[in-house]
């Protein structure tokens, strides 16, 4: 019968087909033919594996490289934070973060949508005004990033909704004022970035100036009652709520009888009192040639003098239970639990002070 299996005491020879014929071969031969062609086509996969390697690593840098430019300046659609509170504190613990630097907190409070609120408009553009004064080198590169696109949505609204172009227009200047002076201190590490970029910022402000220059304020399309056409006493009354001084010049420029009804004595003396404090208008007192007081020379003067009062109609409020900065209308963990929690409200000076340990 014959064996018909493998024989461990076999010579190990075998018969292979070839072109010309049949030929004993022995398994070193066998395995030496094996083993180049399984070298061969190891080299062959290998070659492969470093294409597709060096393929996907492509891949991958041209993808950082697109994340990238989308985070540059250049792009259209800037990321902006979205957070209704944050942490506020010296020091960090393992269950959370603690942010202890005014450019931390500048990148995750919400100020995108607080621009909208016509609430927080004017808390945002002060806020933005102090920070262009003085703060604006101590922000990181994010941060300083982050300030330029929003306040490119601030004048986009101005330009949108043709209101508040006065306070606009102060701040681009002051800001343009400041980044000439850092600027020149470039080498100094004053500000974070090439300065073809701070250059490149400063020629958008200066568009910015001349776009809110050429403006042009549309009448309203409405064919009811206009302000001239209102008794004297109600026009007076309406007078009465403006807050700023140069808002009453601009209004009696408009005509004749609302520039007389703007040189009343009193408007101008409730909005002495409104701002500055009686000792302080004790120490600019100015009488008139018939015996009384110039409150309008006043105004202006004590204006040179001392700050305005300012007014918001939302603003930032810390706990100083829970150490959390969030917006009025916000209610944080702390409130839930405990409505009687301490609270309170932050100007937008108060918001500077607070990062300034």
């Amino acid at each position: 019968m014959p064996f018909l299996g493998q024989d461990w005491r076999s010579p190990g020879q075998s018969w292979v087909k070839t072109e010309e014929g049949w030929k004993r071969t022995t398994t070193d031969e066998k395995n030496n033919n094996v083993s180049v062609e399984s070298f061969c086509k190891a080299e062959q996969e290998e070659c492969f594996n470093k294409e597709n390697l060096l393929l996907s690593l492509s891949y991958d840098m041209a993808a950082k490289k697109r994340k990238k430019d989308l985070m540059n300046n250049n792009t259209k659609v800037p990321y902006f934070h979205r957070e209704k509170w944050i942490y506020v504190h010296k020091g960090s613990t393992k269950e959370r973060h603690g942010y202890c630097t005014l450019g931390e907190a500048f990148n995750r409070l919400d100020f995108c949508s607080a621009i909208k609120d016509t609430r927080r408009f004017n808390y945002v553009v002060r806020l933005l005004e102090l920070i262009a004064k003085s703060k604006l080198p101590s922000l990181s590169g994010v941060a300083q990033k982050n300030y330029m696109n929003i306040l490119e949505r601030v004048v986009r609204k101005v330009l949108d909704d043709q209101q508040n172009v006065r306070p606009i227009k102060e701040l681009l200047q002051m800001l343009y004022v400041s980044l000439c002076g850092l600027v020149q201190d470039m080498g100094k590490s004053v500000l974070v970035g090439n300065i073809n970029i701070w250059v490149h910022r400063m020629e958008n402000i200066l568009q910015w100036q001349q776009q809110l220059d050429n403006i042009q304020i549309n009448r309203p399309t409405s064919t009811g009652m206009t302000l001239t056409e209102l008794p004297a006493s109600l026009q007076l009354n309406i007078m009465q709520r403006l807050s700023d001084g140069r808002d009453l010049v601009s209004l009696g420029q408009v005509c004749p009888e609302l520039g007389a009804l703007t040189e009343d004595r009193l408007l101008w003396k409730r909005l002495c009192h409104y701002h500055f404090t009686d000792r302080q208008i004790r120490k600019r007192l100015m009488v008139s040639d018939k015996g009384h007081l110039e409150w309008k020379k006043m105004y202006f003067k004590l204006s040179r003098c001392y700050p305005h009062r300012e007014q918001y109609s939302d603003t930032l409020h810390f706990c100083t239970h829970c150490h959390i900065l969030f917006w009025k209308d916000t209610n944080h963990p702390c409130t839930a639990n405990n409505p009687e929690s301490c609270t309170m409200s932050l100007s937008p000076q108060d918001f500077i002070n607070l990062f300034n340990f």
